[in-house]
């Protein structure tokens, strides 16, 4: 028996959730698998970065995600039981006109991917469980990809494959793609989800200093648990029990008379940061863990994951409608980077958080990934002279402003959607029209005021009426970008003559 799909994504973790969601507004048709026979309920990861909550954001959850998570939770830092102090990391992180996600949110993971589960179903896909990937094959005309389920084996011709299958992924080993890094053998922890009595749920409760090691009790939102981690020190190693978090509570917050009453999920965590030598292979794409594994310090890891699936997903199809097959090349060139460059920040971040330096619970604003830019590659591209604060490469800011009968409206929700956006900036009354010149493009005029309306060539009108465009983007008369559908500005050029963005478009597009 065999079945044929344009994509199949391997592994229904929140990176191949997000591609899959990603896809089905796209009208790709693609099938999403998992060895698994139900879904993890475990907080593996516990924080969303403002980058990713742009992303769901554009998918249209960002409510329900916020709803079922808290910003600013404290750390709360004891010495047994006295209180050594009170610590906001994020303080001052407030949401602005041009970031409106100024934090992280803390959330376990998988609420994450029930939200992203939801809207998979509601767009008519589902992840197939206790579907195993044992083989594939490919060659220039597509993969096939062999799976197992109850019922027997069976393939799925795919053009593409896609990766997502976690730290351990079986794709990357059956591909001999290398996983070069280290596994910190002498640096673990017990982790867990328990229920307890004896603690408020208003802090991230810390003991840092103990001789064996730093014990943390988060309260994880929308549950009644909290988050076990603790240090193990060196020379020993148990199987992670009940009795045994329970233990360490005793010792490390001696007096506080925390009592455990269960734990839903226990586990053994060794530092592991790994990436892979490429992110494609042929027709093959890794991606998330599959593709990088992460100290889980400052919750790096599944969010880099969420934003590969980001970035993948638009290249995908547009390579599948027709655009030139070097476009996929830019996966890797843009996310490879990018992965590199977090792995060290979790890295540090991890030594900072186990050692004793003065920096361990600090957060840098590179940890929100709100400043990953593609500047200076392939597909960041400009023409002429424009007078722009950001440059081809970087992310789109959002900002509020207006529509033309006045009511409030954000660049976020111009920008959402799986289409490309050409943003001309401030036109004059002798603006040309460019309606039906870029197909598939969607066009916004940004006006300084409504009153030039009759100067409007757009299929979208946005007015400027409080100054946040003109303050994160700067610009001229006619200045022009195109923001990609991840949200990052392709290209940036003068209105006089569009001959070069319809080469760019030529090379991203079916057009």
């Amino acid at each position: 028996m065999s079945q044929s799909v344009e994509v199949l994504i391997v592994g229904a973790g929140p990176t191949g959730l997000a591609l899959a969601c990603d896809l089905a507004r796209r009208r790709v048709a693609f099938k999403i698998i998992d060895l698994a026979p139900a879904y993890f309920i475990g907080s593996k990861g516990k924080g969303l970065q403002p980058r990713s909550l742009e992303v769901l954001d554009d998918f249209g959850i960002i409510d329900e995600i916020l709803r079922l998570g808290k910003f600013h939770i404290p750390f709360r830092g004891y010495d047994g039981s006295k209180v050594l102090g009170e610590r906001d990391i994020h303080e001052g992180r407030n949401p602005t006109p041009s970031t409106p996600y100024a934090s992280p949110l803390i959330i376990r993971q998988w609420r994450v991917e029930e939200r992203l589960r939801a809207l998979l179903e509601k767009q008519g896909g589902k992840v197939e469980l206790s579907t195993e990937l044992v083989g594939l094959e490919q060659d220039e005309s597509g993969v096939a990809a062999k799976v197992r389920r109850e019922g027997g084996e069976e393939t799925i011709h795919c053009q593409y494959l896609v990766a997502a299958d976690g730290g351990r992924s079986f794709v990357r080993k059956l591909l001999e793609v290398p996983f070069e890094g280290e596994t910190w053998t002498d640096e673990r922890m017990y982790v867990g989800d328990v229920r307890l009595r004896g603690l408020d749920r208003e802090a991230w409760h810390s003991w840092p200093n103990h001789p064996d090691g730093l014990l943390a009790l988060c309260p994880l939102p929308s549950t009644d648990m909290f988050q076990f981690q603790a240090q193990i020190p060196k020379g020993e190693e148990h199987e992670p029990s009940l009795e045994l978090f329970q233990r360490i509570v005793n010792e490390r917050a001696g007096g506080m008379d925390i009592e455990l009453i269960d734990a839903p999920w226990l586990s053994l965590y060794r530092a592991n940061v790994r990436m892979a030598a490429r992110f494609r292979i042929g027709r093959v794409f890794l991606a998330g863990d599959a593709a990088h594994v992460h100290s889980p310090a400052g919750g790096q890891g599944m969010n880099t994951g969420i934003q590969d699936a980001y970035n993948l997903g638009w290249k995908l199809e547009s390579v599948l409608r027709g655009a030139p097959d070097a476009l996929l090349d830019t996966y890797e060139e843009e996310r490879l980077p990018v992965a590199a460059s977090v792995l060290g920040l979790s890295t540090k971040l991890h030594r900072q958080i186990t050692g004793n330096g003065e920096e361990k619970l600090r957060r840098d604003a590179v940890t929100l990934q709100l400043g990953i830019t593609y500047k200076e590659m392939s597909l960041s591209k400009r023409s002429g002279d424009v007078n722009l604060k950001i440059a081809a490469g970087d992310r789109a800011p959002d900002a509020p402003g207006l529509d033309l009968e006045g009511k409030p409206i954000r660049l976020f929700d111009v920008f959402r959607g799986p289409q490309f956006t050409l943003m001309r900036l401030f036109p004059g009354k002798s603006a040309r029209a460019i309606e039906g010149e870029l197909v598939d493009v969607k066009r916004v005029d940004v006006l300084a005021s409504p009153s030039i309306k009759d100067a409007a060539s757009a299929s979208k009108i946005f007015v400027d009426a409080f100054g946040h465009v003109a303050e994160s983007y700067g610009g001229g008369p006619g200045d022009c970008l195109l923001v990609r559908s991840d949200g990052y500005v392709g290209w940036i050029g003068p209105e006089i003559d569009f001959a070069d963005l319809q080469d760019y478009l030529g090379q991203v597009s079916a057009k």
